[in-house]
Formats: structure tokens, C-alpha cells, sequence
């Protein structure tokens, strides 16, 4: 397996600073955030995406994925959820990224079938545009589809190749499925895995991996088990909690952390 951070671990900070740390640490990757308020965003001109390309190219580094807001299951129109995705794709493809994070983002007021309907068809409506950029659109488990289970609802209806899963641990978690649940429904979609670590299910503050409840352990038993060897990104939420310990601190720690788990699952 190969390893990541994700620039939400440190918001804002320069892209010489962020390849900095992956390197000083160890780390095979990174995935970038996309927000007008990070060095990367979808208003980057062409020449700042070759930039970009160059900075990871130089640093021996890979972009692992762009980290975009589009809600693929949302009420209202497709048209803007349709714009907002191929602006992200074609991020994707400029930078040299091959995936692009997307969240479901159901409404109260949809039904659950009436949600799966809508995030599946726009999902498959991208899949042909994403696939003509060499760019695979993941819908991570989260909000209104948290659990394994609730994404396989919407990507067994998508049924195309460049449509998957990202696999966010704490939400199948806190949603109650155990990893080897997770896997087995994410599995035949899997792009990557997202891990990180929580003071508790009441409070979401991150902490240091091995620091906190999730089952880290066993998630990196079963994809290990399973011979599963593509990306394992830590995204550490530090943009939306302030008194987080700062990531750069962590990041050597949080790598042995996880080497030692594959070590021992292996």
C-alpha cells in the first residue's frame, strides 16, 4: 500500500511547504484539497496547473486526488452539479491526478430511493466525461450514504468503470458497519481508503492515528487480507477544528503508526 496526506491536514499551506513534509516523512503522496482557499482550486489558469504538475513531478511525489465539494445526490437542477464536476475532472486531468472526490449530500427532504436515483444518474451522465480525461470520480462514504451498504446503492446502479468508491473509515464507522462489512460492499468499486483517528463517536476532534477509537487495526487487516495494495490517504480535519494539534507534528509518527499496522497485518 502506498501512502498520503491531505492538504485539509494543513489548509492553506504553500504547495513547497506541503511536498516538503510528504517528503521529510515519507510519504508516497499527496491528496490536494480543492477550495478557493487552498493554493488549488478549479481557478487556476493553465499555466498555474502545469505548476502544480511540475511541483509534485520534481519532489518525486504523486497527486493522489483532487478533494472537490460537489453533491452528487443533492435536490435541484443536475446542471451546476454537472458544471462543478467536469470543472474538477478537468483539474484532475491538468495536474496529473487520477481521482476526483465527490460527496453524496442527500437532502431530508429526498427519500432514500429519490437520492439514489439522483446521485446515480448524474454520476453516470459524468462517467463518459471522465473517462475521455483518463480521470476515475469517487463518491466518498459520507453524509447521506456514510456506510458502505448506502454507497453500493448508488454505484450498482451507476455501473460504469470510472465511477467508485472512496472509503472514508470514520463515517462507515460511526455509521455502525464493521470494516470487513466496509470492504466487501466497497470492494469491487474501491479507488482508496481514507483513515484517521477520533477522540470519540460524540466528539470528532482528530488526534494522532492510534490515538483515538476507530478500528484502524482491523481496516488495515482486512484490505491486507484481502491483498488489497492501492492508496491509504490520512486525512486529519484540522480546517474545521481549531484546537487540533497542528499536523505537521504528527505526520512522521502517523506514518510509522501505519506502516507498523501493515507490518503486523502482513
Amino acid at each position: 500500500m502506498k501512502l498520503a496526506f491531505s492538504t485539509l491536514g494543513v489548509p492553506g499551506l504553500p504547495l513547497s511547504e506541503v511536498t516538503a513534509l510528504a517528503t521529510a516523512h515519507g510519504y508516497h503522496g499527496v491528496e490536494l484539497r480543492a477550495h478557493p482557499e487552498e493554493p488549488v482550486h478549479t481557478g487556476l489558469t493553465a499555466e498555474q496547473r502545469a505548476d502544480v504538475a511540475a511541483a509534485f513531478k520534481a519532489a518525486g511525489l504523486d497527486i493522489l486526488g483532487v478533494a472537490g465539494y460537489a453533491r452528487v445526490a443533492a435536490p435541484g437542477d443536475d446542471e451546476p452539479v454537472f458544471t462543478e464536476v467536469r470543472a474538477l475532472v478537468d483539474l484532475a486531468r491538468d495536474i496529473g491526478a487520477p481521482y476526483v472526490r465527490v460527496f453524496p449530500g442527500g437532502g431530508d427532504e429526498q427519500s432514500a430511493e429519490e437520492a439514489d436515483a439522483t446521485a446515480a444518474r448524474r454520476l453516470g451522465a459524468a462517467a463518459e466525461y471522465a473517462a475521455d480525461r483518463g480521470v476515475r470520480i469517487l463518491m466518498e462514504t459520507h453524509d447521506s450514504h456514510r456506510t458502505g451498504a448506502d454507497a453500493m446503492r448508488v454505484l450498482g446502479l451507476v455501473g460504469h468503470r470510472q465511477v467508485g468508491a472512496l472509503w472514508d473509515v470514520m463515517h462507515t464507522w460511526l455509521g455502525g458497519e464493521q470494516p470487513v462489512d466496509s470492504f466487501s460492499a466497497l470492494s469491487p468499486h474501491l479507488g482508496y481508503v481514507q483513515v484517521k483517528d477520533i477522540a470519540s463517536a460524540e466528539d470528532t476532534t482528530p488526534v494522532a492515528l492510534g490515538a483515538g477509537v476507530l478500528p484502524l487495526t482491523d481496516v488495515v487487516e482486512v484490505l491486507s487480507r484481502n491483498g488489497w495494495d492501492g492508496w491509504v490517504c490520512w486525512e486529519y480535519e484540522a480546517r474545521w477544528y481549531d484546537a487540533a494539534e497542528p499536523l505537521p507534528g504528527l505526520l512522521g509518527a502517523g506514518r510509522e503508526h501505519l506502516a507498523r499496522l501493515l507490518n503486523e497485518s502482513a
